[in-house]
């Protein structure tokens, strides 16, 4: 499969890249794909929640009123959970959520994520991006001149350019990665992929 690649203007250059069907163009395994999002939102939680249970409620241990004779249910901490101001009954607790899964699993999910994006249309190849210095409003030309201003965009660098990061960096809709770097979940999430012409042979020989 051939892409044309585009100028940093938006224009067709006479260069072609010639895509490997084996990354771009597999048919998209959706439950690869599922565990691999799934553990990607998972890895980013802290999960630092935590709610204060009867144990760790500050009260009296005095018992509220007599056993019998009341006519009412049986009283004996003002902390119970059942109370108000008591502890928390069965309440979160800090927890790791991190999980593991099978490296071939991952790039199969890589793999179907760009697989989509071939077929969809929504991948494009341009030449390799290079800024002398962070420039904020040449960044948002560019992404004007490849008509994405409304679209959430994904850039994929063949390495990693520090002045290309930081020209991106205020711009809600983009986010710039490395080949290296990049993740199922940030392929499906963006409605664009741009792929810097030498991010594709380091894509390849990661995924393949």
């Amino acid at each position: 499969m051939e892409l044309k690649v585009l100028s940093a203007k938006g224009n067709a250059t006479s260069k072609s890249v010639s895509l490997s069907d084996n990354v771009f163009g597999i048919e998209p395994n959706d439950h690869a794909i599922y565990l691999d999002v799934k553990q990607h939102l998972a890895n980013r939680r802290q999960g630092t929640h935590k709610a204060k249970e009867r144990a760790e409620i500050q009260g009296s241990t005095k018992k509220i009123k007599k056993q019998k004779g009341t006519g009412g249910a049986r009283a004996g901490s003002i902390k119970s959970g059942t109370r108000v101001g008591g502890g928390r009954i069965f309440g979160p607790r800090p927890r790791n959520y991190h999980f593991k899964l099978n490296t071939k699993l991952k790039q199969l999910a890589r793999k179907s994520a760009f697989s989509y994006k071939v077929k969809n249309e929504s991948l494009m190849i341009i030449e390799d991006v290079k800024f002398d210095n962070a420039n904020t409003k040449g960044f948002k030309d560019l992404i004007s001149n490849l008509k994405l201003e409304d679209n959430k965009v994904l850039m994929i660098l063949g390495e990693k350019n520090d002045n290309v990061y930081l020209s991106s960096r205020n711009l809600k809709k983009v986010k710039v990665v490395t080949a290296d770097s990049v993740n199922t979940f940030d392929v499906l999430n963006a409605s664009k992929v741009v792929m810097a012409k030498s991010s594709i042979e380091a894509i390849e020989k990661i995924l393949n």
